[in-house]
C-alpha cells in the first residue's frame, strides 16, 4: 500500500502540527482502562524499542505517554507489570498513573488503546479524535500493510514519517478489517498472575514490534 500525500487525512504540512503541535515533536499516548497494568507496559516498551532502534534515548522527537479511562491518579503500575518490563530490560522506574483527560487526547498526534472499547470512549470525546485513534492491534495490522519504501525516509526525521504513517493507517482502517472481533484486543491481565501478565506482555511487544519498525525503518537487533 501507498502512503496518501501529504494533507490528506491528518496533518497540513505546515510548520505546525495538528492542533498547533510544533512539527519537531510526535506524541504517542496509550490508553487502558487503570493505567496501571496494560498501558504502563505499552508505554515503557514503545520508549525501549524506540531507543534501541534510533540509539535516542529521547525517541528522536517522539513522546510517548499512557493514561486510563477509569485511570488510578497517582498510582504506581502494578508489581507484576514492572516484572514484565524487567523481561524486556525496559525502564518502569517514576511511573505515576493519569486519568485520560480532554488535554491529553487533544496534544496526541497518536492515540493506541488496548480494546475497541477504549478506541470508542477516547473517540466519544471529540477533539477530531477518530483519524488518529486506533486498538494498538489495529494499527499494526494497518502498518504491516503499507510499504514502508512510500513513507518518507527516515532521514527527512521520525516525526515526519510518524505522521505519514498515521495518515496511511487511517486511510486504510476501512478496507482492511480484523478478522474477529476479539482479534483487536488486548486483555486486562488486572488481578492475574504473573503467567497472565508475562502473556500479555509477548502480546504487545508482537504488536509493537511492526509499528516501531515503521516508525523508525529500523528492524529489531537480534
Amino acid at each position: 500500500m501507498t502512503a496518501p500525500e501529504a494533507g490528506r487525512g491528518i496533518g497540513n504540512g505546515d510548520q505546525t502540527g495538528d492542533f498547533d503541535h510544533p512539527r519537531d515533536t510526535f506524541r504517542i499516548l496509550h490508553v487502558s482502562t487503570g493505567n496501571v497494568c496494560r498501558s504502563p507496559i505499552t508505554e515503557r516498551l514503545t520508549r525501549h524499542f524506540l531507543a534501541d532502534r534510533l540509539g535516542d534515548p529521547m525517541g528522536g522527537g517522539l513522546i510517548v505517554e499512557s493514561a486510563g479511562t477509569w485511570g488510578h491518579e497517582g498510582a504506581p503500575m502494578e508489581a507484576n507489570a514492572e516484572a514484565v518490563l524487567a523481561d524486556f530490560g525496559a525502564d518502569a522506574s517514576g511511573f505515576v498513573g493519569r486519568e485520560l483527560l480532554d488535554e491529553h487526547v487533544i496534544r496526541a498526534d497518536l492515540v493506541l488503546t488496548a480494546t475497541r472499547d477504549h478506541r470508542a470512549q477516547v473517540i466519544s470525546m471529540g477533539h477530531s479524535a477518530g483519524l488518529r485513534t486506533f486498538t494498538l492491534k489495529e494499527f499494526t495490522r494497518l502498518v504491516k500493510a503499507i510499504d514502508p519504501a512510500t513513507l518518507p525516509p527516515i532521514e527527512d526525521g521520525v516525526v515526519e514519517r510518524a505522521r505519514a504513517l498515521v495518515r496511511a493507517s487511517a486511510a486504510l482502517r476501512g478496507w482492511l478489517l480484523a478478522p474477529t472481533a476479539e482479534a483487536d484486543e488486548v486483555y486486562d491481565p488486572y488481578g492475574a498472575p504473573l503467567t497472565f501478565f508475562r502473556s500479555i506482555g509477548d502480546e504487545i511487544h508482537q504488536a509493537l514490534d511492526p509499528v516501531v519498525t515503521a516508525l523508525t525503518g529500523v528492524t529489531a537487533r537480534t
